[in-house]
């Protein structure tokens, strides 16, 4: 059993064929923490309009979310887009969960980071319409060829290995994407007063630490099987759990140079009123 003082998850994605959900139930069930976060995009509501994939797993997750809630972990839900539903409960508390539209944390040794999903930087890393459509569909195949390839692992005895976030790697454009999303999360912890921004959405876990801050994203459940922990001593890992649990990052001691000169041209180009109605969230 590990023990972390705050863990962070998000993108499970419930309701669709490419959720790694018993993955998901191990780590759930072999981890203890003060608070659990769940940053968004628990249940795929979109997805589950043109088709529901439940299987007992997923029913498995939800019921042991809210066994840790009954137990005395402190459950925070903060929506996202494909759970966008759930919105309209924020300021509630279902089944011992609390909704949130945003939440703030501060860590044992006393940093603040505003926690929220992500899909409220859409409006300002953007690409065109028909972009997104083509990159929508693509990402789909994308993930039943790795549901198929790793079907195949299995079958070899072989542990998982994520495909689609290997092939994503390799793209030019999402590199870019991401390291726009990193910074303009950096911008908003920065003009908001916080340490740093936690999040998920974009399914690539990772940290950036800039003079701005400490940018942490939780990945997700369905490509990387990824979680953001919190030490008793304050400080972030991120872990891969999957056959063999890792530690995949350490946070950062120092500003990464490579984002140095990248971050400036970002900061500047986001409009004052989407850094305004962001950092309200979190007043």
């Amino acid at each position: 059993m590990r023990s972390y003082r705050s863990v962070f998850i998000s993108d499970v994605h419930l309701g669709t064929a490419d959720c790694q959900a018993e993955y998901l139930l191990d780590f759930l069930n072999q981890v203890r923490c003060e608070t659990l976060y769940l940053v968004g995009d628990i249940i795929d509501l979109i997805a589950m309009q043109r088709r529901v994939h439940f299987p007992d797993s997923h029913q498995a997750v939800i019921h042991k979310l809210i066994e840790l809630a009954a137990s005395g972990t402190r459950v925070v839900y903060v929506p996202g887009n494909h759970d966008d539903f759930l919105r309209r409960f924020c300021g509630q508390t279902i089944a011992g969960i609390e909704l949130r539209y945003k939440a703030v944390h501060t860590t044992a040794d006393g940093r603040r980071f505003m926690v929220c999903h992500g899909d409220q930087f859409d409006q300002v890393v953007r690409c065109s319409p028909l972009m997104l459509l083509v990159g929508d569909r693509a990402h789909g195949m994308l993930l039943r060829l790795n549901r198929w390839f790793n079907a195949w692992r299995r079958l070899k005895g072989k542990p998982y290995w994520s495909l689609a976030a290997w092939v994503k790697s390799r793209i030019g454009k999402a590199r870019t994407f991401i390291r726009r999303f990193e910074l303009a999360a950096l911008t908003v912890a920065e003009k908001g007063n916080y340490d740093g921004f936690i999040c998920g959405h974009i399914h690539s876990a990772g940290f950036l630490r800039s003079e701005e801050g400490l940018y942490c994203n939780d990945g997700d459940w369905v490509e990387h099987c990824t979680a953001l922990v919190e030490q008793e001593n304050g400080k972030l890992e991120l872990l891969h759990w999957s056959e063999s649990p890792i530690v995949l990052a350490k946070e950062p001691d120092a500003p990464n140079p490579d984002v140095c000169g990248d971050a400036r041209p970002v900061i500047d180009s986001l409009p004052t009123a989407f850094v305004e109605q962001v950092n309200r969230l979190a007043s």
